[in-house]
């Protein structure tokens, strides 16, 4: 069954307040009845039900300074990653290493190639 999304869950509660049991609640929402279940209680704990933040280590560039460096690759394709960094260094005064800017390329070229490829 899929994850109850931002716009699921208010809808959810709603649903809950006009008094239909949790079992009928989570029919009309496509979702467990634990998920519902524990909406509800999470909301009484703590006053909301938006997504608690994630763990894991926090991204070293921006949306937009990866842009910039798939921008700077596609203008001049011969460039290393290590120059690219020192740019990077240069521009932003921020450091992040080659290996960085490979990942960052790579993910952000296979998206590139995916848009440019897709039948029009």
């Amino acid at each position: 069954m899929p994850r109850l999304t931002e716009v699921d869950r208010p809808q959810a509660l709603g649903l809950l307040q006009a008094c239909l049991p949790i079992s009928d609640v989570s029919l009309r929402m496509n979702a467990n009845r634990t998920t519902i279940f524990r909406l509800r209680q999470r909301l009484h704990e703590t006053d909301t039900v938006s997504d608690r933040p994630r763990s894991g280590r926090p991204r070293c560039t921006t949306q937009r300074q990866d842009r910039n460096l798939v921008r700077n690759h596609m203008n001049n394709i011969f460039l290393s990653a290590s120059a690219s960094s020192r740019h990077t260094r240069e521009r932003n005064h921020q450091r992040i290493s080659a290996n960085t800017v490979r990942r960052r390329l790579s993910t952000l070229a296979y998206v590139l190639v995916a848009h440019t490829s897709a039948p029009s």
